[in-house]
């Protein structure tokens, strides 16, 4: 069973607006009396195949990061070129990595809350507060605020997008290299048609998520 963090006092009118500022939110939990804030979010809710990867990313007050965005409206370069980046300047990262083990024997909404939560204990130093993507707390008693579509409002969670999609994507092409059949470098676990028809020729690998639809029952 989940932790429920306790009610916080709403930072956010339900009128805010970050207009076109990256850190509007960062900002406002500044101005809360908040120091370390981290944004939250992760890769790989609908995949067939693979973990789930969450990260999560404190930027210093005053760094930019200027181009890193929601990572779903980058190139698969741009990614890459920006993970080292926000490596290089970020105050604190942290990834967790969650299991298509777990995500069968739970499901995918609580592996991906799970893969937040070790991602922001592997932070040194901890967050203050967490901006999480989409509607879902993190599972921690830390004070926290959901933003839907919070990739696109904040570079922290922007950031984090990107961190964990490519974390997840290195994980992936690694295990093309053992299950080749299924051409994971670049479908990534998700259900393309080559996926498909690799699915329904082979049945599933060893690391397929076996509770999702399309992976035991293939046309």
């Amino acid at each position: 069973m989940f932790f429920t963090p306790p009610k916080t006092q709403s930072l956010f009118s339900e009128s805010s607006s970050s207009i076109c500022d990256p850190f509007f939110y960062e900002g406002l939990v500044r101005k809360a009396g908040y120091g370390l804030i981290a944004g939250v979010d992760e890769a790989g809710r609908g995949p067939l195949a693979g973990p789930v990867v969450a990260a999560a990313v404190i930027i210093p007050q005053g760094i930019l990061l200027t181009g890193i965005k929601d990572s779903k409206m980058m190139t698969e370069k741009a990614r890459d070129n920006a993970f080292p980046v926000i490596h290089d300047q970020a105050l604190a990262i942290g990834v967790g990595v969650v299991s298509h083990r777990y995500i069968s024997k739970f499901n995918i909404l609580r592996a991906a809350l799970e893969a937040m939560r070790r991602a922001v204990l592997a932070m040194d130093p901890q967050p203050a507060f967490l901006l999480v993507d989409g509607i879902q707390k993190v599972p921690l008693p830390i004070p926290q605020r959901c933003l839907k579509k919070g990739d696109q409002l904040s570079r922290s969670i922007s950031a984090a997008s990107v961190v964990a999609k490519v974390y997840r994507d290195r994980i992936m092409r690694s295990y093309h290299k053992m299950y080749p059949a299924y051409d994971f470098t670049k479908n990534k676990g998700y259900g393309t048609r080559t996926h498909l028809a690799a699915l329904k020729r082979y049945g599933p690998s060893p690391i397929h998520r076996l509770t999702f639809k399309g992976v035991l029952q293939v046309d």
